[in-house]
């Protein structure tokens, strides 16, 4: 959505609005038409104008814009002033960097810090809003009907959620007519370091998982495989290629599943590492390929784009959890400083460090395209359950089909996009 649209009734005011009548002072035309109170939009022309004087070395200008921001941000006010309050916070991040010396903001932040989560929590925590949920149903969904009459099954998952996905899919396959296949899950024990985070180790996981599994009688086996970044923990020293071809990985009896959930963002150079790592998937020959992501285009190597984007993109989750949580709600704040943590890391870093680098829906459906994969179209049965899904949120979030994926909406705008694709023709 574009600020403009997130223009707030209760505009906050200026203490000292005099400071920049002046014609010589650069925030003027930072602030034209925005004297007197700063909506969205205003907040996001001072996030630009930060962002071109550090890129420009302006230390002057850029502390001149953090004092204006750091009066008016708070991170328990409205959506808008708590989306900027991170923002402020990566930019003063970035701008320690630029020049190392003492700046006295605090960036509207809170004491809060985030926590290592127990499952219990970290299932409430993905059920607050269908950013992840849609992705889970989606893909279960498309996998379900992928593995019709496979006696055996195995899921390589690639997911920063722990597994969560799961269970919905085991009850569904325990009621299937023929009866449930052998499955047997993979997860790599390398994840990249992003919210959320978890108090068990992934193997405490995978035996929650057998025991669910046990109970519904689904026949069960769950893998880590042990593949061990160098000591930086970079998803720059991640051995995809080894992960791969490890040998006995796929058996030649088993119907394989390659499962990716806000995953592939984090490879390192999208030039290349993308294309490698799907090439190779592509030789498993899987049954499915199933991408979750969320929709939008975060790489960038202009500072300046990325804020304008990102800030019209994550306005998404803090105007939605704004529906129906108090501001002071510690659940509220837990999942917006997780969504802090990656902007601070979309603004505040470049090169290795930025590990966040989204590309759209649209953008990554070209890739799949042009690597030789087919899209499998998602039907009605699965869109009736994504619909299900939705009708237990706020009545904002959405759904609508575009080419080759299905995309939740918030008030109409995309947010998150769900894929699937053979490595082969559809009809054969």
């Amino acid at each position: 959505m574009k600020a403009e649209l997130r223009s707030n009734p209760n505009s906050i005011s200026l203490s000292n609005p005099t400071l920049f009548n002046s014609h010589q002072n650069p925030l003027s035309g930072a602030l034209k038409g925005c004297l007197g109170n700063l909506d969205g939009a205003c907040i996001e022309k001072l996030l630009l104008h930060c962002a071109n004087a550090l890129e420009n070395s302006d230390i002057n200008s850029a502390q001149q814009v953090m004092w204006v921001l750091n009066n008016v941000v708070s991170s328990s006010g409205d959506p808008n002033q708590r989306l900027a309050s991170w923002f402020l916070r990566a930019l003063i991040s970035r701008a320690s960097r630029v020049c190392p010396t003492p700046m006295n903001f605090n960036g509207g932040r809170s004491a809060f810090q985030r926590r290592l989560m127990s499952v219990t929590e970290l299932a409430g925590y993905v059920d607050l809003i269908p950013w992840h949920r849609f992705g889970f149903c989606a893909s279960n969904s498309a996998i379900f009907k992928a593995i019709q009459g496979c006696p055996k099954v195995h899921i390589l998952d690639f997911s920063i959620t722990h597994c969560m996905q799961w269970p919905t899919l085991i009850d569904a396959l325990a009621k299937r007519p023929e009866g449930p296949p052998s499955l047997r899950i993979s997860v790599p024990s390398w994840r990249p370091l992003v919210p959320p985070f978890l108090n068990v180790l992934t193997e405490e996981v995978g035996i929650r998982l057998t025991n669910f599994a046990n109970f519904r009688n689904v026949p069960f086996e769950f893998n880590v495989i042990d593949v061990s970044p160098s000591i930086e923990e970079s998803s720059l020293n991640f051995n995809y290629e080894f992960l791969l071809t490890q040998e006995n990985l796929v058996q030649n009896d088993e119907a394989l599943v390659i499962n990716c959930q806000n995953w592939l963002r984090y490879m390192p150079d999208i030039a290349s590492s993308k294309d490698s790592f799907l090439e190779i998937v592509k030789t498993l020959n899987p049954r499915i390929i199933t991408i979750v992501d969320e929709d939008s285009d975060l790489g960038s190597s202009s500072l300046a784009s990325r804020i304008t984007t990102c800030f019209n993109f994550l306005w998404i989750p803090f105007d939605a959890l704004e529906t129906f949580l108090p501001k002071d709600s510690f659940q509220r704040m837990e999942y917006e400083a997780d969504i802090g943590h990656k902007i601070e890391n979309i603004i505040g870093f470049e090169g290795r460090q930025r590990i966040e680098r989204l590309e759209s829906g649209a953008k990554f459906s070209q890739r799949m395209r042009n690597l030789g994969f087919f899209s499998v179209p998602f039907g009605e049965d699965s869109i009736n359950e994504v619909k299900f899904l939705l009708d237990e949120h706020a009545s904002g979030w959405g759904m609508k089909t575009e080419e080759d994926m299905i995309v939740l909406t918030w008030k109409g705008h995309n947010s998150v996009y769900a894929t699937a694709w053979f490595p082969y023709k559809f009809d054969n």
